[in-house]
């Protein structure tokens, strides 16, 4: 088997992070060769450029700049991480991946869907993970879990109809990709999220050995 790629997406406050440790923990004790990364970021330049989009000092960026810096990010992630781990026949798992860029730059900051489409040829050639997993649950919950972490950055800070565009915004592509984007209803505890996640995961895993 060629290598396998899989995303996890969501709000803030869905637990994309835990959840992808977890899931790298299941595959490694599958026998996988796992790589763990997350955007923005996974390499020197991508982390550089994710303390400029995330940073409080930068309330004032403008919509586009926001944009074109989360696609600088990717370029780098995919050359350098993603598509060696994919080529050397790897289980790649990121936190965030395109699909964060059409719910929040799309969906949440208006920007037009196919500017945003444009750019991704560009930045991915459009690389897309074979398995996407969608993290739900409903705007105040998420945030709440956040703040109680002191998670706090610049999209944070967003009014809450921003967050509630975005999450619709998600709704709304997994219901036009079914087969490659599930949506898990991530409102419980971490175990029983996690039953569901490494559910879905191994299901895919043993439809591709079929």
């Amino acid at each position: 088997m060629k290598g396998l790629f899989i995303s996890l997406e969501g709000i803030e406050g869905t637990g994309k992070s835990t959840q992808a440790d977890l899931l790298a923990v299941h595959f490694r004790k599958k026998g996988f060769t796992v790589v763990k990364t997350a955007e923005p970021g996974g390499t020197r330049i991508s982390l550089k450029i994710r303390e400029l989009l995330l940073s409080t000092d930068n309330m004032n960026m403008a919509p586009l700049t926001e944009l074109l810096l989360y696609n600088a990010a990717r370029v780098q992630h995919v050359k350098e991480i993603i598509m060696p781990a994919i080529q050397r026949g790897d289980v790649v798992i990121t936190d965030r991946f395109s699909d964060s860029t059409m719910a929040y730059q799309g969906f949440g900051r208006g920007i037009d869907p196919k500017l945003i489409d444009s750019l991704d040829l560009i930045a991915t050639g459009r690389l897309r993970p074979h398995l996407t997993i969608l993290l739900d649950v409903d705007v105040a919950t998420g945030l709440r879990r956040n703040r109680a972490a002191d998670k706090i950055d610049r999209l944070e800070l967003e009014e809450i109809s921003f967050h509630e565009r975005v999450r619709e915004g998600f709704i709304s592509m997994a219901a036009k990709e079914p087969e490659r984007i599930r949506l898990v209803d991530c409102s419980g505890d971490i175990e029983t999220v996690h039953k569901k996640v490494v559910g879905l995961a191994d299901t895919f895993l043993d439809g591709l050995r079929t």
